[in-house]
């Protein structure tokens, strides 16, 4: 029994005769009775980013009486690419009215090479109609008809989700465009307009810089982005009226939420309300650039926020030769008495606003270096497309155009940093190998200013990770009650002796450490629609077939609430659609000497 903390909980309710999928949130110290969609369970175990099952719940004045384990949601060991939609389809730069162009599409060819780097969601920049960039939203109902319309969209979606990749957009709710229908309305009929209230600071005492015959607040002095006012009722009902059609008509799984630091606090109290009651599992990330990430992700708003300190971290430790810079920041954040140890914070190296990190570094031979670091530090992270070839971008001459550039695949394959493509590859196949890599705890063994030696441990898992960014070998010792080590990047065996391991790393290399090799020990390129059985790692909403040929969807990944065993939740897709629960290692172990399940993708 899980006990001695407290958590208020969503959407309780079975289904089926199945136990309920409940998220979980902490609350105060007193007790309070079961009411409607809200209740209260002890547990001595938290993370902001946890379902529960229970079973059996029964209710007195003072007692609480379950059967309680966590699931782990799956942004928790997600791997996220993040596209911006109107560059990588080279659309015009201003949306003229015209016909409606399905260059969104092009996302569909790309699915291979997406799954190829384990890809579990991808993060859509602005898709909704807008006149220019996407952030000057003119309809949040209609997909801007320079991708596609919102039955095209809606297509991708479920190529997407069929083949295991989520899908997150962009919610642009700070402000509009000055084409937005109910500033248009504001600009036709002035003061009898019924929508004045539905913009920030609108009065009538003077001229906009844009020549209207009011003034407004635009964001950051931006006129041509119109901020709403988010206290109004009608306009947070509009933009709720929006997610759940978002929801509803294209099954998305989260939103990135634009310009978060700007946007009132109870609006998102109730996006988060109304979101996890419509998807239990769904995602709220803000775009946060300074301050303190526990005001916006907690367990009364978002989930989490982008990780700008360690974005900055990664690029200027290189840049600088100094690792003391990017160690400081996870320390300071995830280390024993980190500030954000219960969020999975949003980890990148670059994305639609900054330059890219090929063109950021001052070596480029630092590049894998930045991405080892990325992937193995405590977060959730993120590919910007393209990155993973290596290309440049910079902005300049006041445009972002160079960091969003339409691209060809082919043409990467043909001239990109294969290399780079290569490393990036292997490292999400380690990712979703290792579990102490995706949630495992910091630490830090050795920090020298160009080299750094790290520990991340769960359960008894325990993963090092190595980075040398000088330009010759560096003789690397630490203890270790490991008796044997490989590094599970070049799958060669490290020098162990007496407790100790001596490890002569080359230049500007990292290295993944561990006491199982689970990754060169398996085949590297496995047989059509089938998975090895030596491959530790579960790949949650994927279909797997068992010996006998019938079929089920894995839904989650569940851990024993007493023992701790990781466990795979399945459910049948014949029948009457059984929801079954197998420890992870017999999921994934031989039956008769063949696999017992099989991946059919």
């Amino acid at each position: 029994m899980i006990k001695n903390k407290e958590f208020s909980i969503y959407s309780v309710g079975a289904t089926n005769g199945r136990p309920p999928e409940i998220m979980v949130n902490p609350t105060g110290d007193q007790w309070s009775p079961l009411q409607n969609e809200f209740a209260l369970i002890r547990c001595d175990q938290w993370s902001n980013n946890h379902l529960i099952l229970i079973k059996n719940l029964s209710v007195t004045d003072n007692f609480y009486k379950q059967e309680v384990f966590i699931m782990s949601l799956w942004y928790e060991n997600a791997i996220f690419y993040s596209i911006y939609p109107l560059g990588f389809c080279g659309a015009e730069k201003f949306n003229d009215g015209g016909e409606v162009r399905y260059r969104l599409d092009k996302i569909i060819d790309w699915i291979p090479h997406l799954k190829s780097m384990q890809i579990d969601a991808v993060y859509l920049g602005p898709v909704f109609e807008s006149v220019e960039h996407g952030y000057d939203t003119t309809d949040y109902m209609k997909i801007d008809r320079r991708l596609g319309d919102n039955a095209s969209f809606k297509n991708i979606c479920q190529k997407l989700h069929e083949n295991g990749i989520r899908i997150v957009v962009d919610g642009v709710f700070n402000h509009v465009g000055r084409n937005f229908w109910a500033f248009k309305d504001v600009q036709e009929k002035g003061r009898e307009s019924r929508y004045c209230s539905w913009f920030q600071n609108l009065n009538f005492d003077g001229q906009s810089p844009c020549g209207d015959n009011f003034w407004y607040e635009g964001w950051n002095g931006h006129y041509n982005l119109v901020k709403l006012n988010m206290r109004n009722q009608e306009t947070a009902d509009h933009i709720i009226n929006a997610v759940e059609m978002w929801i509803n008509e294209f099954d998305i799984d989260g939103i990135r939420l634009d310009a978060a630091d700007c946007i009132d606090f109870d609006f998102f109290k109730r996006l988060r309300y109304f979101c996890k009651s419509k998807k239990q599992d769904f995602w709220l990330m803000g775009e946060i650039i300074h301050g303190d990430y526990n005001r916006w992700a907690n367990p009364e708003m978002l989930d989490s926020t982008t990780n700008y300190e360690c974005y900055k971290g990664i690029y200027s430790s290189h840049n600088d030769k100094n690792y003391f810079e990017i160690d400081y920041s996870i320390n300071r954040q995830f280390g024993c008495n980190g500030i954000y140890k219960n969020i999975k914070l949003f980890t990148f190296v670059d994305n639609h606003d900054v330059n890219r990190l090929a063109s950021t570094l001052r070596n480029p031979e630092h590049l894998r270096n930045c991405y080892t670091l990325e992937y193995t530090m405590p977060g959730i992270p993120s590919i910007y497309y393209g990155s993973e070839y290596g290309i440049k971008g910079i902005h300049e001459n006041n445009s972002d155009d160079g960091l969003r550039p339409c691209l060809d695949l082919d043409e990467l394959n043909r001239t990109g940093n294969i290399g780079l493509l290569e490393h990036i590859i292997k490292l999400g196949r380690i990712y979703k190998a290792y579990p102490a890599l995706r949630t495992g705890s910091y630490q830090t063994i050795i920090i020298r200013n160009q080299q750094l030696l790290f520990q991340k441990e769960l359960n008894g898992q325990i993963v090092y990770v190595a980075l040398n960014l000088e330009d010759r070998d560096f003789d690397l010792n630490f203890g270790t009650n490991q008796p044997a080590l490989v590094d599970v990047f070049s799958g060669q065996p490290l020098h162990v002796e007496n407790g100790n391991a001596y490890i002569k790393m080359p230049p500007y290399s990292s290295m993944i450490i561990v006491a199982d090799d689970i990754i060169n020990s398996a085949d590297e390129t496995p047989a059509e629609n089938t998975v090895s059985n030596t491959v530790e790692e579960v790949l949650v909403n994927r279909k797997y077939a068992d010996s006998k040929g019938d079929i089920y969807m894995v839904t989650a990944i569940a851990r024993d609430a007493e023992t701790l065993e990781e466990l795979v939740i399945y459910k049948s897709l014949y029948g009457n659609n059984e929801t079954w629960a197998r420890p992870k290692s017999i999921f994934t172990g031989t039956a008769d000497g063949k696999p017992r399940f099989r991946l059919v993708d």
